[in-house]
């Protein structure tokens, strides 16, 4: 099983940003689709983008497009979530989750990625 690290999280106001890390304990790229999903108190975990490691191909909510941009760093085996503009309503804990390539359906549902790191917490002051 692929192990999942975030970090980056923190407390910024509104207008403000933030680059989420999520590290890998093995190679991320050509291996796994990767996601960053939220979870606000009393709501269900959402996701906030997808990324194909080995083509690249990204999707985003539409809450954060244009504000939101994912990047990996394959030497690394670290994925990124950068944060711009943020809004109080991005408060969140945010989990980083993988698939492996293999068996990944395209889908944007939790349980469509089977690995989740431990989630980093986001809160972003009015």
């Amino acid at each position: 099983d692929v192990q999942l690290v975030e970090s980056g999280g923190g407390l910024v106001q509104a207008g403000e940003s933030l680059r989420l890390s999520c590290t890998a304990d093995e190679l991320l790229s050509e291996n796994f689709a990767m996601a960053w999903f939220r979870q606000s108190p009393g709501k269900e975990r959402e996701v906030v983008t997808t990324i194909d490691t080995a083509d690249g191909y990204i999707t985003f909510a539409d809450s954060v497009k244009g504000r939101f941009t994912i990047s990996q760093d394959n030497a690394k085996n670290t994925l990124y979530l950068q944060m711009n503009s943020l809004l109080p309503e991005d408060t969140a804990m945010y989990y980083c989750a993988a698939e492996p390539r293999s068996v990944y359906c395209s889908g944007s549902l939790p349980h469509d990625f089977r690995f989740w790191g431990q989630g980093t917490l986001v809160t972003v002051s009015s």
